[in-house]
């Protein structure tokens, strides 16, 4: 029979490690600099904290690295601040739906063909389909639409596309109103010109 537990024999489980009790003296072990060493930023308060790719003040790499060329703007996406992405769906991958299914998605997700729901579906028309579907995604490709209609099936997009957008033409100015102006700006009467001053009477 073991030892009764009371309080004059109670001990931890584990044994304990007192903390590093440090900045109490030089003669403590762990005063003075506590472990920091001499100086530098490391050695100051918050020096841990820095964010990822920081390099000391240096040119962090991703800046040094070549950029991305080409406009920024939202009619040239993907590129730029502006980015939209697609996740890609082949004709391939919907030999996992019966004829008559309804292909969405969130079927896509059911059937492990997509993570999530998150991003816009495309269908793309690589591989070919014989299955009648009624296809509800954001955007797809001619030939994917050719093929499905083929086969009966129907589509629906649930984005319509963007319609292009037209660019600007600059008007030129008629070449009629500059003649017309310098036509006034000559005089009326040529021959009143040319004719010599009347003397005076005496």
């Amino acid at each position: 029979m073991g030892e009764q537990l009371n309080l004059s024999n109670l001990r931890p489980a584990q044994g304990r490690k007192d903390r590093k009790r440090v900045g109490r003296g030089v003669g403590s072990g762990k005063g003075k600099f506590s472990g920091r060493g001499v100086k530098g930023q490391k050695s100051r308060s918050g020096s841990h904290k820095m964010r990822a790719g920081f390099e000391g003040g240096q040119m962090p790499i991703y800046m040094r690295i070549g950029k991305l060329r080409g406009s920024t703007s939202k009619d040239a996406m993907p590129v730029g601040p502006f980015r939209t992405e697609t996740a890609p769906i082949n004709l391939r991958d919907l030999d996992r739906f019966e004829s008559g299914d309804v292909v969405t998605p969130e079927s896509l997700v059911e059937k492990r063909l997509l993570k999530n729901t998150r991003i816009d579906v495309k269908l793309l028309g690589t591989g070919e389909v014989s299955k009648k579907l009624t296809i509800r995604v954001h955007a797809i490709s001619a030939s994917a639409r050719e093929k499905i209609e083929a086969a009966g099936g129907t589509i629906e997009l649930l984005r319509e596309p963007k319609a292009p957008k037209r660019k600007k033409q600059r008007k030129e100015k008629p070449a009629a109103a500059e003649t017309e102006a310098e036509t006034e700006e000559a005089p009326a009467d040529e021959s009143a010109a040319d004719e010599p001053a009347e003397a005076p009477e005496a």
